[in-house]
């Protein structure tokens, strides 16, 4: 292959628009480049983006992180810069496509035997990796066409969904202790949602109707803390119950964040105690004050009340006295290991050489660092501990790294910042929380956290574990999410595809809905992957009673009225819940032409078909009966359909149409979503990437809806009559109105209807 051609400078007046935020490119780039720490270089940065060297999201990211090691000199090496953010590189399509081939050589046989099953992300990664610097979405722009050319038509075995890698036979689990029995025990019977709230469609946030109203187990008792310890604990404490809802400002919130909110709020609120939101700020490289302020209105959002709101940073000071006294007791020592030193170091239990330097040498040391004479990486506190232990988590952690990085909070004061490992128990400590709740992957650092409060005297909370909620078809690890929203696979955090708390919002899922799936699927220690099937049938039971009806069209076709006049219009009240018409009503307008849904129409008519066809007579739902005169066709494709209407409706048809006006309604994009990942579990896929379902987002760009949702606000639900359940989107405009689908209005025929509990796949 040739040498990557130099980059084209195309003229201003082609510069590509966003269409969501109406930037350019570069101006996008830009506002990205604003939010970066990299001192007196951001000109720099900005002639860069200016001259289009730097041109996507992923040069960006090089560029910064480039820069930001270099903010503290006045000047840094352009050549080195150049090389580390591909500036200069550029493919043409002919080089991508030669790549693409080379990688179908490679695997031909594999990709011949699986054909449209072969994981294309394999081959996206390939040619991308081959490719330095190459624009990914050209990449992948090229790739599908490709795939499609050498396979051909995809047949019905390419449909079939591919099988479910089988899991070895799991060891069997050991007993659980009298304490972890005590805190599952109640669970089972909160598992367990009998007819009565199928029906209510009423979702109180933390006592449903048909469950008990104690659905939290009991708090266990704290014994042990000397006495002289808990009497200070309990003279300080502002209430019996004190839990935190602690997550890191890395990321947006997920559907599990809300069980953890509900675990730790809705525990507080039931047992009359309080709850804080604290923000675990330990980490400045990857925290942002947009994670900050989605995270906070994400809780806001499902009705939780913190009682206070704190940050890990307000400990900022006693994190780094408390560090102080543990050198001082010969319990942590600087080490200047490298992160792959120290990685083999606890693997193979085997001591650092800088593990027994004096005290007052790393008394020193640790000044030094937070003084900044050391770089990122060049030495960390460790905290001494049992590098023998059979628990990798007592293998002296690291309690403080070097992180040349201004803080959102603090700013310039600190370069040095504590790890979770030490942060979290401490402040646990710090604020009386009585019930330290965690998901089951933090069991393994319950001794890391009893530990360090031991050896500095602090009081010590229980700590208790539940399973974190996973549901199938989707990820929400934040690393392979922001992963997915930096490659521009997804359109940013909110993306409906995905399961982050404001991605679950836009689609119109509501808290009292993501609240009655967390009550059905229960608070246990079982490891378990909720079916999201289960979801969508919540979403259903609160929907069908809160959700106002309207019609909508997806494809039109026209409809004339030959039998009233070309100025007809009469309005028709349509109850805005059939079951319920005391609930009010509203009105649109039945005119001469109107638009039915192209499904709606057959050429020739069957037996079980409700819909129109020539000769036919059927109800306009809310109107009259319609009968089919006449279809006016363009080639084989019919573009009108005429007839007649009966006043009287004489006759009783089987099938009732839905219906918008045709010269009074409201223009709308229809957005239609489905799995984000085909596989339940993505992540036990070869290729996670290579998962990705093609067919996630289904675009119907003119659709029309009824005159009654022209005023609907962002996140207002409908009922689309026929259709499913809809949310109002943000990007709607005056001109025209997007809708989101949230779920459709029953099971898919080839899925099975959502148990009432699911049953845990594993016990611990």
């Amino acid at each position: 292959m040739s040498d990557p051609a130099p980059a084209p400078v195309p003229t201003p007046d082609k510069k590509k628009k966003d269409p969501k935020t109406a930037q350019t490119n570069e101006e996008k780039l830009k506002n990205m480049a604003a939010k970066a720490e990299i001192g007196p270089h951001m000109p720099a940065l900005v002639a860069y983006i200016d001259s289009l060297s730097i041109r996507n999201e992923e040069q960006l990211l090089a560029a910064t992180k480039f820069l930001n090691e270099q903010k503290y000199s006045a000047t840094f090496d352009r050549a080195a810069f150049e090389r580390v953010c591909g500036v200069g590189i550029s493919y043409t399509d002919e080089q991508i496509n030669t790549a693409i081939q080379e990688a179908f050589a490679a695997h031909r046989d594999e990709i011949m035997e699986r054909r449209y099953n072969y994981p294309v992300g394999l081959l996206f990664k390939e040619v991308s990796d081959k490719l330095a610097w190459v624009d990914r979405k050209k990449v992948n722009a090229l790739l599908m066409p490709a795939v499609a050319a050498l396979l051909g038509p995809r047949t019905e075995a390419d449909n079939a969904k591919p099988e479910k890698p089988k899991k070895p036979a799991a060891s069997p689990a050991p007993a659980a202790t009298a304490t972890e029995t005590a805190a599952a025990t109640p669970a089972a019977s909160a598992a367990a949602t009998p007819a009565a709230e199928e029906e209510s469609g009423v979702c109180a946030l933390y006592g449903p109707p048909g469950l008990p109203e104690d659905v939290f187990p009991a708090p266990l008792v704290n014994d042990q803390n000397p006495p002289e310890i808990y009497a200070r604990h309990l003279a300080a404490r502002p209430a019996n119950i004190v839990c935190r809802f602690p997550p890191e400002p890395n990321g947006f919130l997920h559907i599990g964040h809300a069980k953890a909110c509900f675990l730790d709020f809705g525990m507080a609120q039931q047992k009359g105690g309080l709850c804080y939101f604290r923000l675990d700020d330990t980490n400045p490289k990857g925290e942002t004050q947009e994670y900050i302020d989605s995270i906070a209105g994400s809780i806001a959002w499902l009705g939780h009340h913190p009682w206070k709101v704190t940050y890990t940073s307000d400990y900022f000071d006693k994190l780094h006295e408390l560090a102080v006294v543990l050198i001082k007791k010969g319990l942590a020592y600087v080490d200047h290991s490298t992160k792959e030193e120290i990685s083999a170091q606890r693997e193979n239990k085997i001591c650092s050489r800088y593990r027994d330097r004096p005290v007052e040498e790393n008394l020193k040391l640790f000044e030094d660092m937070r003084k900044g004479k050391f770089g990122n990486g060049e030495c960390v506190l460790r905290m001494k501990m049992d590098m023998n232990s059979p628990n990798p988590c007592m293998r002296d952690l690291i309690a403080y790294r070097v992180i040349h990085s201004p803080h959102p909070r603090t700013g310039d004061k600190w370069c040095i910042y504590p790890s979770y490992d030490f942060s979290h128990c401490i402040v646990d400590s710090l604020e009386n929380v009585t019930h330290s709740m965690c998901t089951l992957e933090f069991e393994i650092r319950r001794d890391s956290y009893f530990w360090l409060l031991e050896v500095l005297g602090l009081y010590k909370p229980i700590v208790w574990e539940m399973s974190r909620l996973n549901v199938t078809h989707a990820v929400i690890s934040k690393r392979k999410v922001i992963f997915l929203v930096q490659h521009g696979m997804v359109a940013g955090w909110s993306d409906p595809r995905l399961a982050t708390l404001e991605a679950l919002r836009r689609r119109g899922y509501t808290p009292e809905i993501l609240h009655n799936f967390i009550r059905r699927v229960g608070i246990t220690r079982n490891e378990n992957l909720i079916k999201y099937e289960l979801l969508e049938h919540c979403a259903r039971q609160w929907l069908d009673t809160n959700a106002r009806r309207a019609m909508a069209v997806l494809d039109p076709i026209k409809v004339t009225i030959t039998n009233v006049p070309e100025d007809y219009c009469e309005m028709r009240e349509v109850p805005d819940f059939p079951k319920n018409p005391e609930r009010g009503s509203h009105r649109v307008p039945f005119t001469r032409q109107l638009y039915i849904d192209r499904s709606d129409w057959r050429d020739a008519d069957e037996k079980s078909f409700f819909g129109l066809a020539p000769g036919k007579e059927t109800g306009l739902k809310n109107a009259f009966n319609f009968t089919c005169t006449e279809a006016i066709r363009d080639g084989d494709r019919v573009v009108e359909i005429r007839g007649t209407i009966d006043p009287a409706n004489t006759h009783k048809c089987k099938g009732h149409l839905t219906w918008v006006s045709a010269t009074q309604n409201v223009p709308a994009e229809c957005r239609l979503y489905d799995h984000l990942f085909m596989h339940e579990d993505p992540n036990e896929v070869e290729d996670w990437l290579g998962d990705m379902n093609p067919n996630s987002l289904q675009v119907c760009p003119r659709a029309f809806v009824d005159v009654s949702v022209r005023d609907s606000k962002p996140e207002e639900r409908f009922q689309f009559e026929r259709l499913g359940y809809f949310c109002t989107d943000r990007d709607s405009t005056p001109a025209r109105m997007v809708f989101n689908r949230t779920t459709g209005l029953k099971e898919a025929k080839e899925k099975a209807t959502p148990a009432p509990a699911p049953a845990p796949a594993k016990k611990h």
